[in-house]
This record gives C-alpha cells, structure tokens and sequence, in this order.
C-alpha cells in the first residue's frame, strides 16, 4: 500500500515542503530511501524500525515485507533526522497499522530508540514555509512548540512520542494547540557596556552616533586598550530595540544554525558578532555545501566587529 505525509527541508534560511512517500509491500525484507538522502536521513531507517517496536506496533525489520519510501522532490538533497516521524509515520499508515488524514499536516521529529521525539532545529522557517504553502497544522516535537507558536495563524501541537502522535491523529487523545505571548519575550535590553558609562572619547562616541544612525562601516584605529573594542560593544546601546519582525527575522537565522537559547524561543535584542582573526572565508561569509550563514548573517539587525582586521586573510579581506 502506498501512503503520503508531509515535511520540509531547509534550503538557505528558508523551507521547502517534501513529500515523504512510503510503498510497503510482501516480500523479502528491505528497507531503502531514496530522494538524495545524506547519512543521517539513509541511518533513519533503524531509528524508525526500534521506535515503531518500542511503540507497540510491527517493526519493518521484523516481518516479510519490502518498504520503499521517497522523498520528493528528488532532485533536492535532504539532511537531518527531522524526518524519522513523517517515515514512521508513512511506514505505519503503508502497512494498515493506523490510518489518519494527512493532506493538511506537516511532521517533523527524531525519534530516540525507545519512542520518544528529540528536538530539532530550524523550526521557525519550517512553520513560516507550512504556513505560506496552506498547511493548517505543523507537528514537532514538543520542545519546539514555543518557537513554531511565534507564526500566528498555524496550530501548533507538540508531542512527546511517537506513541502519542498516532494517538492523537486517531482522535483517542487530545492535544491542546501551543500558544505564546509574544509580549513576554520582547525584554528590555539590558547591557554590560553602555555607551553612556564611558568617559572621554568625545570624538569617537560622535562617530559612532553617526554610523549607527546612518547604517555606516566603521573603522577604528589606534593603540591598543584605546578602548576600541569596549566601543565597539556599546554601540549596541545606541541603537533602535528591535520590531517583533525583526526579532523574528534574527531568531530565524539562529535557529537554522542551531544557536537559539533553549528557554527564549524568540531572540529580542541585537547580535554582536566578534568572529577571530584566523576565522575562515566560508566561516565569514558564510557557505559550503549544503549552504550554511556565516558571521555576516548571524550579524544581521546586530553589529559585525572585526577586531585586529589587517590580521585577517587576504582573500577574508577581499570577499568582504
């Protein structure tokens, strides 16, 4: 029997729906994934055999049957273990095991061996694409709720285990859908180096107003314990607190990278971004394959200090 549910894949900062397609059928016992899988999507296939066992149901390692599921659109590559439910999931459904409505719901998760979902990152970008695309409903692990709460308009509802999930698309039990006050997150800035605590430096104080008001690079010299750096940190004082969209902007980039604060779901104050000397082309400016941000991009909204700047690579130099 062949069964369809829905995830997502993170592309840059953004999110793209994939369709995860499970085809279960009689005969020698094979599991494989195809659609571009990275190692860790290929090794989610045990993960899914112990979990749908430590969950009371038929285990595909255990039994005479071939399973085949698709992640689509194949010519995308797909990384991370945020697709062990939607395949456990679509493995179970193939297999007449349970049976639910999928058409409107997006399913993200690691399953641990014994059931329960691990959190993962990214959330914020995978609600927005769900929501943006038409899904009504997202479902993640429960850790991740508060973070994919911050899109309004989607019904959130986060889950402990597989074993709960199927219970509660079955309708044997119900789940509240995860709601936040923004409000609560949005706190007041609070920092170490205010601009207003330093004395003298008339001059370079003047200068940083200027940049700061005008968006201007800034360059500093001078001896050192000048006092270059501690200006540098409070030109954060001075500027604007953030919108609840560009906080959402900021946090975004972070959870995508996997740097968003466990207890604070929404990132409220401006980066400070001080990358080293010996820092790398692609760790600046970001890169690789598949594309990861660099200091640049987790700079954004915030403050990008380069200290000991001639110190940095050449060619660090000329891609800036």
């Amino acid at each position: 029997m062949l069964s369809k549910v829905f995830s997502a894949a993170i592309v840059g900062l953004d999110a793209q729906i994939i369709e995860v397609e499970v085809d279960a059928s009689y005969g020698l016992r094979h599991f494989e994934i195809v659609g571009l899988p990275d190692k860790s999507v290929e090794e989610s296939k045990e993960r899914v055999g112990a979990a749908i066992e430590s969950s009371g149901f038929q285990s595909p390692h255990h039994q005479p049957v071939r399973v085949l599921v698709s992640l689509a659109p194949a010519d995308l590559k797909k990384e991370g273990s945020l697709y062990d439910l939607p395949i456990a999931l679509g493995f179970l459904v193939a297999s007449k095991q349970i049976k639910f409505d999928s058409y409107d719901k997006i399913f993200l998760g690691e399953l641990a061996l014994d059931g329960n979902l691990r959190p993962i990152k990214g959330v914020i970008s995978f609600a927005s694409s769900a929501k943006a695309t038409g899904f009504a409903e997202i479902i993640l692990p429960k850790e991740n709720a508060p973070e994919a709460a911050l899109i309004k308009g989607l019904k959130v509802i986060g889950v402990k285990s597989l074993k709960e999930t199927i219970e509660y698309l079955e309708g044997k039990k119900q789940i509240s859908p995860f709601e936040v006050k923004t409000e609560g997150f949005l706190e007041e800035p609070n920092y170490l180096n205010d601009l207003g605590y330093i004395k003298g430096q008339e001059f370079a104080k003047r200068a940083l107003e200027i940049a700061a008001a005008g968006s201007h690079n800034l360059l500093m010299q001078g001896p050192p314990g000048a006092g270059k750096t501690i200006l540098a940190k409070a030109m954060l004082t001075i500027l604007p607190r953030l919108s609840f969209e560009e906080s959402l902007e900021v946090t975004k980039i972070y959870s995508v990278v996997g740097l968003l604060p466990k207890e604070r779901p929404l990132i409220s104050l401006r980066p400070f971004r001080s990358p080293h000397h010996t820092s790398s082309e692609v760790a600046l400016i970001g890169g690789g394959n598949p594309p990861r941000p660099g200091e640049i991009t987790l700079s954004h909204r915030g403050v990008l200090f380069l200290d000991e700047f001639p110190e940095f690579h050449r060619d660090v130099l000329e891609k800036l």
